[in-house]
């Protein structure tokens, strides 16, 4: 694959994981159930704990009729510009979890870490197809719980806004000089060996 981003990597990786970015231009265009289809399926092959996937994808195509209930579960600044979107998605996950060797639930330590495995796995593909992702906490969890009837043992992880990337002038001026792959913090700020090291 070849790479057509400004990033660089301090260690050979694959090129794929440069060139997935999380803009906020979207193009509005329309995206079919075989693309979104193919974006979950590589979601459903993450790995979690005992295998339990305690992942679930709710979902809304711009030209449904849930888009603008979707749209009006996001904070104003998130709802501006992920409208343009052609889907929008939340991530809920299973916080209890049945092990094989007992006879009761149990809260699961793991649940989001195995839905945030699930949402790289999603972004991933999505890039690998030339579509874009863009995930958000900026969203109105209390009343997303009740209109998109999420049970109280299932926490919103997050929203996800999926689409082409679009023209970045139809962006507020204020966000197009951010509409750009950003950088990260140099491994040596958050590795350590042998113990934990508080770092700046």
């Amino acid at each position: 694959m070849t790479s057509h981003t400004p990033r660089a990597s301090a260690h050979p990786i694959d090129p794929l994981f440069l060139e997935r970015w999380s803009p906020r231009a979207f193009d509005s265009s329309k995206l079919s159930d075989t693309e979104l289809f193919t974006i979950l399926e590589a979601a459903r092959w993450a790995p979690s704990s005992f295998n339990h996937q305690p992942w679930r994808f709710v979902y809304a195509h711009r030209e449904s009729a849930h888009w603008e209930r979707f749209v009006g579960l996001l904070m104003p600044f998130n709802a501006m510009w992920a409208r343009h979107a052609s889907v929008l998605l939340f991530i809920v996950s299973d916080t209890m979890i049945q092990l094989p060797r007992d006879a009761e639930q149990k809260a699961s330590h793991s649940h989001s870490f195995d839905a945030g495995a699930a949402w790289a796995f999603m972004a991933l593909q999505a890039t690998r197809l030339g579509i874009r992702t863009h995930g958000m906490t900026g969203v109105d969890f209390n009343r997303a719980r009740k209109e998109l009837s999420v049970p109280d043992s299932f926490r919103i992880e997050a929203a996800i806004a999926i689409g082409r990337a679009g023209d970045k002038s139809k962006l507020p001026p204020e966000m197009q000089a951010r509409e750009a792959p950003n950088g990260r913090r140099d491994l040596e700020q958050f590795m350590m060996e042998g113990r934990f090291i508080a770092k700046a």
